[in-house]
């Protein structure tokens, strides 16, 4: 099913469970059956159990399947999600424990400076980067996909709240970067065939031509196509590329991220890819600095692009230089808060 069509089905649960009081009383006062009538009683009683408990359950299965990795934003709130705290166990790999979050590998290393990405140690905390600022947009809407932070976000159309869905990607290696720009998805493909580009013959001859749907296909179970050559936005075979410049050109998501972001995007969807390390967020009164360690952005100022972007929203007069500072040199690829207050 559609993610939006389920987000739209808990929405009417709730709002079935927050009127629930108003159709009973309607019911109780209606000439059906007269209202003292201890059948009537016992039936509306009956009817307002199963009804509350079938929606709870109906909610709780929704939220917990479907809206895994959404959350809300607004004109003062470009900040979602909240970073968290875990403890290596079984001799896990940040590897393991990125996926295990969601999220790629580079947020997770550059998130834990001084930690051995493969064998951590158990018992070691370890900071989860779970929480991000919005990409500098002028709308909010369809895929846009930050660079600098190997992510990807979708924002959900429709009325009422605000919602967006966000994943880790892997993208172009050196060489074969992924182009920045506008673009719309003009194919969707499930069990994609992967035609093997001359380039990578050439790299490997050993390839045969054509790849069919499968285990062997780095094109994983889902492909959809962008309005540029043969960029694609896909799954991989490989998930440990998930949060890496290990492409040539396309846009990968982990096995399990992408069947999602497959139902949830129509046909004609606007991407927009851009490269931006420096971003600048709000939430709760607070102003937020995220920095993205790009070694592709060797050249940009990130003191001059961040008080750009202060400038650009107003809020220069209300953040600590020396805050501001200290989070342009660390560049952990987390939201932190740089307010003077």
């Amino acid at each position: 099913m559609n993610f939006v069509k389920l987000y739209q089905i808990m929405n009417k649960k709730i709002k079935l469970i927050l009127h629930l009081p108003r159709y009973v009383s309607l019911a109780l006062h209606s000439n059906v059956l007269e209202t003292g009538h201890p059948c009537w009683l016992l039936f509306s009683m009956r009817i307002s159990v199963k009804v509350i408990a079938a929606s709870i359950i109906s909610v709780m299965v929704i939220s917990s399947a479907a809206l895994a990795g959404v959350y809300s934003y607004g004109e003062r709130t470009t900040v979602v999600a909240w970073a968290q705290k875990y403890i290596v166990k079984d001799a896990e790999s940040l590897i393991e424990i990125a996926r295990k979050f969601d999220v790629g590998y580079h947020e997770i290393v550059d998130a834990n400076p001084g930690l051995d990405p493969f064998v951590p140690g158990d018992g070691v905390s370890v900071q989860i980067p779970t929480s991000w600022i919005l990409p500098d947009v002028k709308r909010y809407e369809g895929i846009v996909i930050n660079l600098s932070e190997l992510r990807l976000f979708y924002f959900i159309n429709g009325t009422g709240p605000k919602h967006v869905m966000t994943f880790p990607i892997g993208i172009g290696k050196e060489g074969f970067n992924t182009p920045i720009g506008t673009f719309n998805i003009i194919d969707k493909t499930v069990n994609p065939v992967w035609h093997v580009p001359e380039s990578i013959q050439r790299e490997k001859p050993e390839l045969p031509k054509v790849v069919l749907a499968g285990p062997d296909n780095p094109l994983g179970s889902h492909a959809m196509r962008l309005s540029i050559g043969d960029v694609l936005i896909h799954g991989t075979n490989k998930p440990w590329g998930v949060g890496r410049k290990f492409s040539h050109g396309c846009i990968r998501l982990y096995p399990e991220d992408i069947p999602i972001l497959f139902r949830s995007v129509p046909k004609g969807t606007k991407v927009t890819i851009v490269r931006q390390p420096v971003k600048i967020g709000e939430r709760g009164g607070k102003v937020f600095l995220e920095v993205s360690n790009d070694a592709d952005a060797k050249n940009m100022n990130y003191f001059d692009s961040a008080i750009s972007l202060l400038r650009k929203k107003n809020l220069l007069k209300d953040i600590s230089s020396e805050k501001l500072c200290d989070a342009l040199r660390k560049k952990r690829g987390i939201p932190v808060d740089i307010s003077n207050k």
